[in-house]
């Protein structure tokens, strides 16, 4: 019997076994060696080849913390617990209103064959002036008592000096009346109407936002190069960490810029948009445009001196506004600001008053900590911030709408607390209310439903080879004392 063994060919060489008769014998033959230069690699090409990547571990922020909340609880915005579909609140009126006409009748001798003339006005709320009120004219600053009429009729004036009344020039084209009191002659009897107190009724519904991400069962175990924080490179983190983020932007933005559906076509929208009755909720800016202070002509002039500011103060004033607010700002009001603080119109003190600092306890440190830069004018302590929605081009930066008011620079926030007519108790300027009941909070929920995946046994997705994470919140904001806010706009 004889055996062959043949050497494994890829070897550098072999040996051949052979037999014979009885015993084994070996022989050797001759290497099967490919000796020809390209057999062999370089030193560099093996590196080049079979190198380890050198990746780096981090994420770049190419365009930095993109993160734009904050504004609501840098100003003092509280949450607060909801129990309704709408958060029903009361603000006080003011304590003193005017009346208002629109025309007049023709100048007529007074009773009684007096020298003295009277007219009887007409249109506006004038009606409601009640028998003996004097007032006073808001154009010509000349003062009426009314003569004749009551509360629910026409007021039929005349001059308190007892000069003539000249219908065409004293009412003509229609304006205001200020209430300045009334004189009774002797013997008159008491009023027979008086002014309620003026308390309004506001309500604002609640709106609910939702936001969902999802990763399938064999992405959610890919191992990437970056590390997304402790030590994790699995790369769909990243993704749950930015639907997280996004959804948190979105949901401040809607408490700011938000709208009530009560226009004309309100029904039919509502119908379209879903089998639900959506109402819409009252944003920050839209309560200001309703009944607060807007600046507008910013974008094409911006804050250039101190008269600027002194006519924004000017309306504060007239609102009995806190003497401490923050300013919110894009990058163009920012500057400009600065430039005037650089050239010294306005420093730390100014007109002998030193800065207040109330909302940062007193602590100008606290507030230059928090990015704040503070300084005074005319008694009002304007704490400075820069506000880096305005500024991002993805979101109120990408505005280039011409139109006068569209594009918003700023606001301006009283640091303060409005106290309630109705129960007296204090309460911050602005509120983030969330609808909770027994322990179950809707302020910002997040759960995960997967048909096994990342172990979210609960079938949310119908088994589906997938881990869906679920974002929801019910909230909106309350803009208490709108009128004292100030929207700054372009």
């Amino acid at each position: 019997m004889a055996i062959s063994i043949t050497p494994n060919p890829n070897t550098d060489g072999g040996t051949a076994l052979t037999s014979s008769g009885d015993g084994f014998a070996v022989g050797t033959v001759a290497p099967a060696v490919k000796t020809s230069p390209d057999k062999y690699s370089t030193v560099g090409e093996l590196v080049g080849l079979y190198a380890k990547p050198d990746v780096r571990e981090q994420l770049i922020q190419t365009y930095g913390d993109q993160g734009i909340t904050g504004f609501l609880k840098l100003t003092g915005a509280v949450n607060a617990a909801a129990t309704q579909d709408e958060v029903t609140y009361f603000e006080e009126g003011r304590r003193h209103k005017l009346f208002t006409w629109s025309g007049a009748d023709s100048v007529v001798d007074g009773d009684g064959g007096s020298d003295y003339e009277k007219t009887t006005l007409q249109g506006g709320s004038q009606a409601d002036l009640r028998l003996y009120d004097v007032v006073m004219n808001a154009d010509t600053g000349v003062k009426y008592i009314v003569v004749a009429g009551d509360s629910g009729t026409d007021s039929t004036v005349a001059r308190l000096d007892g000069d003539d009344v000249a219908a065409a020039t004293d009412f003509d084209g229609g304006g205001d009346l200020i209430l300045l009191g009334n004189m009774h002659p002797q013997g008159s009897n008491q009023p027979g109407a008086y002014f309620e107190p003026n308390v309004v009724r506001r309500k604002n519904p609640f709106m609910i936002i939702k936001e969902r991400y999802q990763v399938n069962g064999s992405a959610a175990t890919n191992i990437g190069y970056v590390n997304l924080g402790n030590g994790d490179y699995r790369w769909y983190i990243k993704g749950e960490q930015e639907a997280r983020a996004r959804f948190e932007d979105q949901r401040e933005m809607m408490m700011l810029f938000a709208d009530l559906i009560d226009g004309d076509n309100k029904t039919e929208l509502q119908t379209d948009i879903a089998t639900g009755v959506p109402t819409g909720s009252e944003g920050y800016f839209s309560a200001i445009a309703d009944r607060g202070i807007t600046v507008s002509g910013l974008a094409a002039t911006p804050f250039s001196s101190m008269a600027d500011f002194d006519d924004i103060i000017k309306e504060l004033d007239k609102e009995g506004a806190p003497a401490e607010y923050a300013m919110y700002l894009n990058r163009t009001q920012d500057l400009a600001i600065d430039d005037l603080l650089a050239t010294g119109i306005a420093t730390a003190t100014t007109a002998g008053l030193t800065g207040q600092f109330g909302a940062f306890n007193n602590s100008a440190d606290m507030a230059v900590n928090l990015g704040f830069k503070s300084f005074t004018r005319g008694g009002y302590t304007f704490h400075k911030h820069d506000w880096k929605l305005l500024n991002d081009p993805t979101l109120m930066g990408a505005i280039t709408s011409t139109t006068s008011g569209v594009s918003v620079q700023g606001a301006m926030v009283p640091m303060t607390q409005v106290v309630d007519p109705r129960t007296g108790s204090k309460a911050p300027a602005l509120e983030m209310n969330y609808k909770a009941a027994n322990g179950y909070s809707r302020e910002m929920e997040h759960w995960v439903t997967g048909g096994g995946v990342l172990g979210f046994n609960n079938n949310g997705d119908d088994g589906k080879d997938v881990a869906t994470f679920h974002y929801r919140s019910e909230i909106n904001l309350i803009t208490r004392a709108a009128n004292q806010h100030v929207a700054l706009k372009g």
